[in-house]
């Protein structure tokens, strides 16, 4: 396989991560540089993991994980987002400052691996893929894991802009879209045709 497919499979695995980047961007709770380098970086080393655990399981476990995935991505990003749309929709921002009970940090924690997680089950069906292609993996792992966190980046940064002018307001807009990621995961998995013969 030629870099060029590489590349295209690379920035496709990487739009998920992106568009939740965005939303935790626009949220406002990943606030700093170290913030932003923690959660691109954990993004983009999960999108690396994963194809090569795929890879290294081959086809064995392919059937039993195509039926569950969507259903582990759907329900991790809907954790997320549904607690970011509630933190908006109580008004927490720049003006809940001194609240007692701070908000919780995506970029640390159970919600950085959740999102992690939640952004990279894919990328296992594409180690899958590769795997039955006889791909060599390291190649492939390296651009997804490199364009992945520096898409990451980008779309933080895109989100911040959208906080500074928005408020409150884009983090329930983010809260929204990592529902609406997950939702459109679910529906395109339950949608999708059987393979002939199944």
């Amino acid at each position: 396989m030629g870099l060029l497919p590489l590349i295209v499979i690379a920035v496709g695995l990487a739009m998920d991560a992106t568009a939740v980047s965005l939303g935790t961007g626009a949220s406002g709770r990943a606030a700093g540089h170290r913030a932003a380098l923690r959660l691109a970086f954990h993004f983009g080393l999960f999108q690396a993991l994963m194809p090569l655990a795929g890879w290294l399981v081959g086809l064995t476990l392919a059937p039993v994980f195509h039926a569950l995935d969507h259903w582990v991505a759907f329900g991790l990003l809907a954790i997320v987002g549904v607690r970011m749309i509630r933190g908006g929709l109580r008004g927490e921002g720049e003006h809940q400052a001194k609240d007692a009970s701070p908000r919780r940090d995506p970029s640390r924690g159970w919600s950085l691996i959740a999102l992690s997680v939640a952004t990279s089950i894919d990328a296992f069906a594409v180690g899958l893929g590769l795997a039955m292609l006889e791909v060599a993996i390291w190649v492939p792992i390296a651009l997804i894991g490199v364009i992945t966190a520096a898409m990451s980046l980008s779309g933080l940064w895109l989100g911040r802009m959208l906080s500074a002018r928005w408020g409150s307001r884009a983090e329930v807009l983010g809260g929204v879209l990592l529902v609406g990621i997950g939702l459109q995961i679910l529906i395109a998995h339950l949608t999708e045709a059987p393979a002939p013969g199944l």
